[in-house]
């Protein structure tokens, strides 16, 4: 592991006024000694005793063991597929020179990152000069966004042997819950990381939930603790490796939306309102945490994007997730200060005073 640039007074100083309900929150919903928690031993605890196969092993390993976190248990990640997702000119307008996927590529070994995850057309031009210096994660299905009006769909852009061909460490693939098309999506991504496995790859699952009824006047659901932990919980079950989602900022979609099925501990004993407790809920859904958490570090909003990132990072690691996986925020700024953020993210996770809740 290297060692942090940031110390808890620089992240401290991020938080401003919520330092202290951060920094110093203690559960009492989930004791986190029911966790399985990140460390050095957590892959062979996990994944040792699994049918996932030596190949599997060996790049799950790859992935673990690189970067700045490397040996940590933690991971922090550039996604870059927001160019698909979100239009390339959206994407990529404030910093043009990530129309050229190599410095995508750049941007992630520069950073520390554990790996880096984008397009099939991304890696393939640079697959021979950089597979084997940053473990490549490819993104297997998009959502073209061409379609007008615009529908709540994922399609495959490539099969997961030609992912195995680019040298990948591993596949992701993302899942709209709740939509239309959901269970076809689910079909296609559980075949597809069955594939994957047989070939030796891990398996990353955006679990994400799309459905015009989860946001009302007063709220949007579709970040509340209950339904995207559900989503998780749905996401292990087609065996992901590690789980991608949103960080929760708020609870009871179930109960407000009138759908799916409830039980009062869910609100009353298992969560609380507290940021902190309601990532936890969703670790909790990994199966306490033993398929890791990692949740995306959202729009850039410019001037705040570091303070934004450090409280998502500290939320994440002191509920028990698993790392980060950040793109906008480090690729919409000039490649320096990239780095310096990824390098901000990777620190909270490096720092010992920074504890699980």
């Amino acid at each position: 592991m290297d060692t942090p640039i940031h110390n808890t007074k620089d992240i401290e100083k991020l938080l401003t006024n919520e330092a202290t309900a951060l920094l110093e929150h203690r559960s009492s919903t989930i004791p986190k000694d029911q966790l399985s928690l990140p460390g050095p031993e957590a892959l062979d605890k996990v994944f040792g005793i699994s049918d996932r196969n030596t190949r599997t092993l060996i790049n799950l390993s790859r992935i673990y063991n690189h970067g700045r976190l490397a040996g940590s248990g933690y991971l922090s990640i550039l996604p870059v597929d927001q160019g698909i997702e979100h239009t390339g000119g959206s994407s990529f307008s404030p910093n043009p020179i990530y129309f050229d996927p190599e410095n995508i590529i750049k941007l992630g070994i520069e950073g520390g990152c554990n790996a880096v995850a984008t397009t099939f057309g991304g890696l393939a031009l640079h697959a021979r000069k950089y597979a084997h210096k940053i473990p490549f994660v490819v993104k297997i299905n998009h959502n073209e966004l061409m379609t007008y009006p615009n529908k709540h769909d994922q399609i495959m852009f490539g099969s997961v042997d030609e992912a195995w061909n680019l040298g990948a460490a591993a596949v992701g693939a993302t899942i709209y819950f709740g939509s239309a098309e959901s269970n076809r999506q689910i079909i296609e991504v559980a075949e597809a990381f069955e594939r994957a496995h047989e070939l030796g790859m891990g398996t990353i699952l955006w679990c994400y939930t799309r459905n015009s009824a989860f946001k009302t006047e007063e709220q949007d659901f579709h970040t509340a603790a209950d339904l995207t932990g559900q989503a998780n919980h749905l996401g292990v079950t087609i065996k992901a490796d590690l789980i991608k989602q949103k960080l929760p900022d708020g609870n009871g979609g179930f109960k407000t939306l009138k759908f799916g099925k409830t039980h009062p501990d869910m609100y009353e004993k298992l969560c609380s309102d507290h940021p902190i407790d309601l990532c936890r809920y969703q670790v909790v859904n990994c199966y306490m945490g033993k398929i890791g958490l990692i949740n995306s570090g959202g729009a850039s909003s410019g001037e705040s994007d570091f303070a934004d990132a450090a409280k998502t990072a500290v939320i994440n690691k002191r509920a028990g997730g698993s790392g980060l996986i950040s793109g906008r925020k480090a690729f919409q700024r000039p490649m320096k200060d990239g780095v310096k953020l990824l390098n901000l993210i990777q620190d909270v996770y490096l720092n010992q005073d920074i504890t699980i809740a």
